[in-house]
Parts: C-alpha cells; sequence; structure tokens
C-alpha cells in the first residue's frame, strides 16, 4: 500500500469543490480507446438521470499508452470529472487507494467497458445512501438478471461461486461482477485490511465484509460481456484460488480482527448479554455434547470392569473433557491458533473437575442407596448427571472463550 497516488486534475476550481454523495470510480489501465466514450456516457447518465450529486475519478493506474492524457483531457472537458494516477498496475490497488481518500458518502466503481446497464447505479447506491446497508453488489447470477456472456465465462464464474461458499461459507451470489458500491466510512474501517491490489480484491473485500456483520444489498443486473476483454482467466484463476486458500487460512488461524471490526462498525449484539451467533453456537455445542457423551458412556462401558465405576467415571470424563474443550474452542466458538490454547485447556479442566464432582457424586449417592445397582442403571444416573454437567459446561466455556481469537486493530479501523 505504498504506491504513489497522484490527483492530477479536477474540473472545478478548488475553491467551488464540495463532497459528492456518490463518487464513481473508473480503474483503467490502457484503455485509451474505450475511455472517452464511457465516461462521456457516464457523465451524461449521472447528469441527466442520477438524483444524487456525483463525481467521476478515473483511476489510472500506471497505464503506458496514451490513456492519462485522455483522462487529462475529459477532466478538463467535463464538470465533476477527475484523475487519480497510480505508478503501480491492479485494479483492487486502485480502489483501495482511491475510495480510502474519498470524501464521498458512498464511493462505487464500474468496468470501463460498461457491461453492466447504468440504470441500476440508482438501486445500487439508493439503499447505503440511505444507510440502510453497508456494500452492495451488481448480481449476473440472480433469476432476474438478463446476461449475455459465452459459455466458458458462464461456467467459469458459477464454479467460482460454488467454490467460495464450499470453503469460505460465502453467501454473496456474484463476487466479481464489475459493478459494487460502499458507505465511505465503512469503505476506511475495512478497507486497510485488504491485501489483494489485482482481480480478488472484490471477493476478499466482500468476504471480509460478511464475516463482520455488513449488510450486503444485491442488485440483479442486466449484463452484456465484453468480447475485447484483456484478462488473463488462467492467471486470474490462478491468483484467486491462492487468495481463497490466503484468505481461508486468515480466518481459520483468527489472524484477521473480526470482533475488533464488529465492534467499530456498530455490528456488536443488539441486547446486552445475547451475543451474535448465539443459536449456532447452541447447535455445535449440541453436536460436540453428543459426540462426546457418546464416547464417554463407551469408554466407561470398556473401563468399568476393569477399573471400577468411580475410576471409569474419572478416565472417561477426563479423556472426554480434554477432547470436548479442543473440539468447542475449535468448532464451538471458532477459535484458532495456538494463542492461549494451554490457559483454554486449562480452565477446560477446571470445568471438567465441575462435571466430575456431578457424576462422581451421583454415583456415590447411586451405590450408598443401591449398592448393587446393574450397570443400565449407572448409565441412567451417569446421563442425567452429564446433562446437568453439559449444561454448566456450556455456561463456563462460554466464559472461557468470551474474549478469545481477538486481535489487535491496525491503526485505520480505531
Amino acid at each position: 500500500m505504498n504506491d504513489t497516488v497522484t490527483a492530477v486534475r479536477a474540473a472545478e476550481p478548488a475553491e467551488a469543490v464540495t463532497a459528492p454523495v456518490v463518487d464513481v470510480v473508473v480503474p483503467v489501465y490502457n484503455e485509451e480507446v474505450d475511455l472517452g466514450p464511457c465516461v462521456r456516457r457516464l457523465h451524461a447518465f449521472l447528469t441527466l438521470n442520477f438524483p444524487f450529486t456525483a463525481r467521476i475519478t478515473i483511476a489510472d493506474n500506471a497505464s503506458t499508452d496514451h490513456t492519462l492524457e485522455m483522462a487529462r483531457q475529459l477532466a478538463d472537458q467535463m464538470d465533476g470529472v477527475r484523475v487519480v494516477h497510480l505508478d503501480r498496475k491492479g485494479r483492487g490497488r486502485a480502489l483501495r487507494e482511491v475510495w480510502q481518500a474519498s470524501d464521498a458518502q458512498v464511493v462505487a466503481y464500474m468496468d470501463v467497458d460498461l457491461s453492466t446497464d447504468l440504470n441500476a447505479l440508482l438501486p445500487l447506491v439508493a439503499p447505503l445512501v440511505s444507510g440502510h446497508s453497508d456494500v452492495a453488489i451488481g448480481t449476473r447470477l440472480a433469476s432476474s438478471s438478463r446476461v449475455v456472456r459465452g459459455p466458458k465465462r458462464e461456467i467459469i464464474s458459477r464454479c467460482y461461486n460454488l467454490i467460495l461458499r464450499a470453503s469460505l461459507q460465502a453467501k454473496f451470489s456474484d463476487a466479481q461482477c464489475g459493478f459494487k458500491a460502499m458507505r465511505g466510512e465503512v469503505a476506511k474501517l475495512v478497507l486497510p485490511l485488504v491485501e489483494d491490489g489485482e482481480w480478488f480484491f472484490d471477493t476478499e473485500l466482500l468476504v471480509l465484509a460478511e464475516r463482520i456483520g455488513l449488510r450486503i444489498h444485491e442488485v440483479p443486473v442486466d449484463w452484456i460481456d465484453d468480447p475485447d476483454s484483456r484478462v488473463d482467466i488462467i492467471d486470474t484463476a490462478r491468483k484467486d484460488l491462492l487468495g481463497v486458500w490466503r484468505v481461508g487460512r486468515a480466518l481459520t488461524t483468527g489472524r484477521l480482527p473480526i470482533h475488533e471490526l464488529r465492534a467499530a462498525i456498530g455490528r456488536e449484539p443488539l441486547v446486552e448479554g445475547v451475543p451474535l451467533g448465539m443459536v449456532g453456537q447452541l447447535v455445535r455445542f449440541g453436536i460436540v455434547g453428543v459426540t462426546s457423551t457418546l464416547a464417554y458412556l463407551l469408554l466407561y462401558v470398556l473401563l468399568q470392569g476393569i477399573t471400577g465405576a468411580q475410576a471409569a467415571n474419572f478416565l472417561a470424563l477426563l479423556v472426554t473433557a480434554i477432547g470436548n474443550t479442543a473440539a468447542n474452542r475449535a468448532f464451538t466458538f471458532g477459535v484458532r491458533g495456538s494463542s492461549q490454547a494451554v490457559s483454554h485447556h486449562f480452565q477446560g479442566l477446571v470445568i471438567f473437575g465441575v462435571g466430575l464432582a456431578l457424576t462422581s457424586g451421583s454415583l456415590y449417592t447411586l451405590h450408598h442407596w443401591a449398592p448393587d445397582a446393574a450397570v443400565h442403571l449407572e448409565l441412567l444416573v451417569l446421563v442425567i448427571a452429564n446433562l446437568v454437567a453439559t449444561l454448566l459446561r456450556f455456561v463456563g466455556l462460554r466464559w472461557v472463550f468470551r474474549n478469545a481469537g481477538r486481535h489487535p486493530v491496525p491503526e485505520a479501523v480505531r
């Protein structure tokens, strides 16, 4: 993010410049042929058909032809057009730099080929202007979208989005449609964490936005494929898959400060004491609990005839408690990595002690009143005691992992 960024020219005199509601960024690299028709058509649309004040920012990222000169001419000829030049190539890099520096209420972008019908621009930005949504994307994969493109690109696009759903649990429908917008204040918080500077930028931004609880608004679009697109599909696909691996690993290890971003953006629980994802946690805890209980009962039955009831109960509970803490740490509460792992397991063993006291006390009471109780009666008593212990374990583990997975937040997020 150390690129040299130069604001080349703005059409308005400095004293007359006011912040627009919407800043539409057109990232370009060697687009001297298409840039003029694109900007003129977009400028006419914003002037005649758009209800909000808008600015067009041409983001030239290291073009080697006459694109920059063409952009300067357009800025001279039309009000509300400016040029920003970057010394390094990369669409994502250009968007990150321009969006972060923009003074607009909403920042948007569209591809220079204008494949997306401009009538979708107002539905894209309106929920952001109103404050209801945080991010808006055009989608070519909605049933009401009208799309014209070849079968190869259609198959690649759908397969890529299926990969995102399977690997990163993404819920947005179309990661790479070149038609997106974001609230400016939110962009300044989130963009410092987006590492990719090329085509994976969109995906990384959306995955991060989704994980921190931002509202993502989707707009079905009319879209016509540009047959003259110079995107290297093979190289882009390779880099996208590497990006999926990198982001997935960052989420798995807890390197991304998801909790802190939620707090900074106001996506913490609406009601104090009722955390986000409580239902999901209960379901995952239940799955772990059922598995642990079955393992515990199996171990108890195997050991009871060898060690006696109390020793079998202790050993079975100890083994399953260690596995239970590890499973709940990763699966239920989403804590990854080795940070505080020893402390978490120690506290888990303390909770194990509570469960041991309940189950051992239940066995002691049973044997006191019925010394010759059968194994099936012992199992019944242990199941009931384990249900109580499980409830206490859930409450205890929620306390253990209350601050887990939190990491220092970049200065820009504070």
